[in-house]
């Protein structure tokens, strides 16, 4: 079964632009993956605004949360695999969700597949 936190951190990030709230997400900058400032980054974690004004092409995935901003002026595309999402909560009132840090997920091993026999083992029977 999928992971239930993409749908969440959408509902979240929605109900907070609807209700007018700066959305921030709180992201564990050192799970594999992560493309954030690093100059922002304290304590292994990053606080980042992904609201409406703040960031161009939010892109809130089942696997990823992409998006481009400006830090210090400078552009940069920034890159959240979900697991390292870590919540997603209100700059004015701090409502929003928190989520339990999780490793990033293993792929999948290559499924072993049984030797072949040199010869078909199926015999005519009469």
């Amino acid at each position: 079964m999928k992971t239930l936190r993409p749908y969440l951190i959408r509902g979240v990030y929605e109900w907070l632009v609807d209700n007018d709230q700066t959305p921030y997400l709180l992201v564990g900058a050192n799970h594999p993956g992560v493309v954030v400032p690093m100059s922002s980054v304290s304590d292994g974690k990053v606080i980042l605004n992904i609201g409406p004004t703040a960031v161009q092409g939010l892109l809130l995935g089942n696997d990823l949360i992409e998006f481009s901003a400006r830090f210090s002026g400078a552009p940069m595309a920034v890159v959240v695999p979900i697991n390292a999402a870590l919540a997603v909560y209100s700059k004015e009132t701090g409502k929003g969700m928190v989520f339990e840090e999780e490793a990033p997920e293993d792929p999948l091993p290559p499924e072993e597949k049984p030797d072949k026999p040199d010869k078909p083992s199926l015999r005519v029977v009469k």
